[in-house]
């Protein structure tokens, strides 16, 4: 016997699941629910099947092709004009020369399609109707029989005050081929609005079996994910969903679960799942194929398809998750919730109940979303962000991506220009480094490629070699998930945000450049990278002060490539080095928090047991260094940047120093000691950078461990910095504790205070209005002037909906209340 599967429709009940797909492919638990309808009828040893489509036909055509991978011979028929039920089938009547079944691609069941037949066969009826009773068949075509089972009277879709019986259509029928005649082809023509009705009144035996077992039609996002819960729950028959791992748990192959990981079934987890620490799951659940749950999420009676990445700390309640969307960390969708393939939620957006995001939206951090997103909401077109282009690694940023961002960059740039290429050691960058290499020759631009230097070095050869920018590609070192893209211009600095807008527009309206065949880029090792660095790095240097102080310091390395660069130059700088972590490890690239300041301990102690003059752990790319004195104990980020300011201006009297204007007032007190100035910045690394490009200027530093020393290149350098503190401290025969001594005393205190995106143009604009009379310098942010050294700056991430607080007073006490008063100020004017 053969049968007739119905599979051309569009499911506009299911939008937003249903817009990349036709209604019977959108996934029920473990496959589509169109592969459950196979499954059944191969059960009751049909295999002979003819699959009609109109809506998106390939999509079928493509997952199932032949039905040989099935054991089954799958033929298709396929409508150009929607023909209605009866006319899809009826365009397939040449197939069809014996009894034949009909049913749904898009319904659940598990019908004894055997029973079915055998009734009909017994009845001698030219078309029997399965019918299911059902506790509201107001959405349904109620059908009446006598006590024989013969159709007496259809009612298609009646109000409650014509509802005479319980009894529905589930639209699976077994058909004579020849009532197939009673109408012409090519024509619109419905089962149960046209054809039974002639039926009926002709007076052909027609018949109704009552089935039992479970039937469900997938009309609606309630009635999916009812659908998928009853599957769950064991209430439909079904070919097993994997492994039964644990009580209410199947899995696919390759999944991984956290040992503390919660999970309360039934749940399905898909092949190459993977639940991390402290995840908490609560059936009904489906997690399908490679989806990865961070840690901390909690979810509750959802589903959420293959290929999505679940952020840490997310919650979902009742939501459905399209194909290939993020969410990214402390996400909340609620009740009814569903997000389109490929949509991006941003960190800490909130989703509504019942609120639905079309396909490839962006919901940006912080947001609230009230209504559904649908054609022409898209986020913002932003790539770049404090650290470059930043996303996490196969999820937000995959190899063709990379190749396009490539692509965009090289078209910023003139044609046949080289653009240098960097990387840190660990497997990710590496990936997706040769994705911006393949794209860079595309738009005819030469890639040289540095291998893995530091950031520095990266800087430096790209500054010398004549090239036209550089691109170092990182893992961060705060989240091993999550991958930096760093872009440099002809200089070696950062971009100017002018440039980052122009490879944005050129990305976003995929406006590549396309040469010719010759005039493709080519890609080649860079020579003497580190040689070059390592010989202008000697050059800078007051190298043989430090040769005489044979200076005795514990260096940490970080198992990065700064040790294969730096440990050779402190040989030749006459150091006694006390080497830790010097061999490269790709597993330390990004560490933990806890590990990173258990290090900062470790190199306390060994100084301290060593009584070496100082210690320094360098940061995994060489710019940031974190510096331990004589005694053992870590130098304060802003205190290090005032020691390293009265030294700078000691050496060079008369000389500016460059800072953002988030650091205290100490370095115009200490500028004044030496006749010096003070540069103050925005508080971002692109006007530090800029900054450091303006004569007289002899150190910039962002406060934090960034130091750039412009007498030797114009960006950070934290190999210089180590270098230059042994210079300075040779040169002006000093401890570091006694600079520190030096130095006047200052109290700051800083916060931050969450504030949605919607928001932050009103608080900035009334914190101008109300406090106009006390406004310093317009630099960055809002900076209110409140007395001598008191002072409070207000000032919104540029990335997150959040604003920082930055308070200076006369005592650390002062300060902390100071800016804790002001955290409760922008609360306020937010309201």
């Amino acid at each position: 016997m053969k049968a007739v599967v119905m599979a051309g429709g569009a499911g506009s009940r299911l939008r937003p699941l249903t817009l990349n797909r036709p209604k019977p492919m959108v996934p029920m638990v473990n496959k589509p629910v169109i592969a459950h309808i196979l499954d059944l009828l191969k059960r009751h040893n049909i295999r002979e099947v003819i699959i009609t489509l109109q809506y998106m036909p390939e999509a079928i055509q493509d997952y199932f092709g032949d039905g040989a991978n099935l054991g089954m011979n799958i033929e298709y028929s396929i409508e150009e004009t929607p023909l209605g039920t009866a006319g899809s089938v009826k365009q397939a009547q040449h197939l069809l020369d014996e009894t034949f079944v009909v049913i749904s691609g898009d319904a659940v069941t598990d019908i004894d399609l055997g029973a079915v037949i055998g009734y009909h066969q017994e009845k001698k009826a030219l078309a029997t109707l399965t019918l299911y009773q059902v506790a509201n068949p107001l959405e349904y075509g109620v059908v009446i029989t006598d006590e024989d089972g013969r159709i007496q009277q259809f009612l298609e879709k009646p109000s409650w005050g014509e509802v005479i019986s319980d009894t529905v259509n589930t639209g699976i029928y077994v058909l004579e081929p020849e009532v197939l005649d009673y109408f012409a082809p090519e024509t619109p023509f419905d089962f149960s609005k046209e054809l039974f009705p002639i039926l009926l009144e002709k007076g052909d035996p027609m018949y109704g079996y009552v089935a039992g077992g479970y039937w469900c039609d997938v009309g609606n996002l309630a009635e999916y994910m009812r659908a998928s819960g009853d599957v769950l729950n064991g209430l439909v028959k079904i070919e097993p969903l994997g492994e039964h791992i644990r009580s209410g748990v199947w899995a696919g192959d390759g999944v991984e679960i956290a040992p503390d990981a919660q999970i309360y079934g039934p749940v399905y987890l898909g092949t190459g799942v993977k639940i991390k620490g402290g995840v908490i799951l609560h059936g009904p659940t489906v997690i399908q194929d490679y989806t990865v749950v961070d840690r901390y999420a909690h979810m509750e009676r959802s589903i959420v398809w293959r290929n999505c990445y679940i952020g840490e700390s997310t919650e979902l309640r009742g939501a459905i998750i399209g194909q290939q969307c993020s969410l990214k960390r402390k996400a909340v969708v609620f009740e009814g919730g569903v997000i389109g393939d490929a949509s991006v939620i941003g960190e800490g957006a909130v989703i509504r109940p019942n609120v639905k995001i079309w396909p490839r939206k962006e919901v940006e951090s912080g947001a609230t979303v009230s209504s559904s997103i649908i054609w022409g909401s898209q986020g913002r077109h932003v790539l770049f962000g404090r650290f470059g282009v930043t996303g996490l690694v196969n999820i937000d940023l995959t190899p063709e991506f990379a190749a396009r961002l490539g692509a965009a960059f090289a078209s910023s740039l003139p044609k046949g220009a080289t653009v240098t290429t960097n990387r840190d050691p660990h497997r990710s960058p590496r990936m997706l480094k040769r994705g911006i290499i393949s794209g860079l020759p595309s738009a005819g631009i030469h890639a040289s490629d540095l291998s893995e230097v530091p950031i520095p070095v990266a800087r430096f050869y790209t500054r010398h070699s004549g090239a036209a920018g550089g691109v170092h590609v990182r893992l961060s070192p705060y989240d091993g998930r999550v991958v930096d893209i760093k872009f440099f211009d002809a200089k070696g600095q950062d971009l100017s945000k002018s440039a980052e807008r122009n490879i944005e527009n050129i990305f976003f309206r995929e406006d590549f450049r396309r040469v010719y065949l010759d005039e493709i880029g080519t890609i080649r090792y860079a020579s003497q990278v580190i040689e070059s660095y390592s010989q202008a790095f000697l050059n800078a240097l007051d190298v043989e002060a430090i040769r005489a102080s044979n200076p005795y310091i514990v260096v940490d390395f970080a198992n990065a490539p700064t040790g294969e660069v730096l440990a050779p130059l402190l040989i030749r700088l006459n150091c006694r080095v006390v080497a830790l972590n010097e061999v490269v490890d790709e597993t330390k690239m990004a560490i933990p928090p806890q590990e990173f300041q258990e290090s900062l301990r470790q190199l306390g102690r060994i100084c301290g047991a060593l009584m070496t003059r100082l210690g320094v752990r360098l940061d995994v790319g060489g710019e940031r260094v974190f510096v331990i004195d004589s005694d053992g104990e870590l130098i304060p980020s802003t205190m290090l940047c005032a020691m390293l300011a009265t030294m700078a201006l000691r050496a060079n009297r008369s000389g500016t120093i460059a800072v953002p204007v988030s650091m205290p007032n100490v370095f115009e007190k200490i500028a004044a000691q030496y006749e010096g100035k003070v540069l103050r910045t925005p508080v971002n690394m692109q006007s530090l950078m800029a900054a450091a490009n303006q004569p007289g200027v002899v150190m910039a530093s962002d406060g934090n461990g960034s130091f750039i020393w412009p007498a030797f290149q114009p960006v950070v350098d934290g190999m210089m910095t180590v270098a230059k503190i042994l210079e300075f401290l040779a040169t002006q025969h000093t401890s570091l504790i006694e600079v520190m001594a030096s130095v006047p005393e200052y109290h700051m205190a800083q916060t931050q205070v969450n504030c949605p995106w919607e928001a932050k143009g009103t608080v900035m604009r009334l914190l101008n209005e109300q406090y106009k009379d006390r406004l310093g310098s317009r630099i960055d942010g809002v900076k209110i002037l409140l007395g001598d050294d008191e002072w409070v700056l207000v000032l919104p991430d540029a990335d997150r909906p959040l604003f920082h607080i930055f308070a200076q007073a006369r005592s650390d006490e002062q300060a902390r209340e100071l800016a804790d008063r002001y955290e409760r100020i922008v609360e306020g004017l937010q309201k």
